[in-house]
């Protein structure tokens, strides 16, 4: 399934949604999502899971990319 995690690049940062990046990854779980992103310090403030046609609209955004974790 594919996810998008929306998140802050430092986990001391306050969350500010102006400042939020998000990024798409490719797991079996929410929990599997943050085992894989723990290790870079991220803020996570959502894991949504995308349905297919949630997933159609994303890949239409310049901005998609699935992360390799």
């Amino acid at each position: 399934m594919i996810f998008k995690v929306i998140y802050q690049e430092s986990s001391y940062e306050v969350p500010i949604r102006e400042r939020s990046k998000s990024l798409y990854l490719e797991a079996e779980s929410q929990k599997d999502v943050r085992k894989k992103l723990s290790d870079r310090g991220y803020n996570i403030e959502l894991i949504q899971p995308l349905d297919e046609a949630h997933l159609e609209y994303e890949k239409q955004s310049e901005d998609f990319k699935l992360e390799n974790v």
